[in-house]
């Protein structure tokens, strides 16, 4: 099976931030396990993609509360809407 494209991966990345509503966050392996069934090769294309959202200002990426390079983060995150 061939990996979604960037495009896929942020449409999927936005759908599920708007869903959830600002305040409410998710992992990353969300988007990764909904779009393929071996998820886990696909991880550092999600948190790729979530990176260019995050400098596009489209999400936040944070990790314990606080703002994170969903790229450089090691360990989990969450990505969810910008607060404020």
């Amino acid at each position: 099976m061939t990996q979604p494209s960037d495009d896929i991966i942020a449409q999927a990345i936005l759908d599920l931030a708007h869903r959830r509503g600002v305040g409410k966050t998710f992992c990353p392996s969300d988007i990764a396990r909904n779009l393929v069934q071996d998820w886990r090769p696909l991880m550092t294309t999600v948190r790729s993609v979530a990176g260019r959202l995050v400098l596009e200002g489209r999400i936040e990426a944070t990790q314990k509360g606080l703002p994170v390079d969903p790229e450089s983060a090691t360990g989990p995150i969450r990505l969810g809407l910008p607060r404020g």
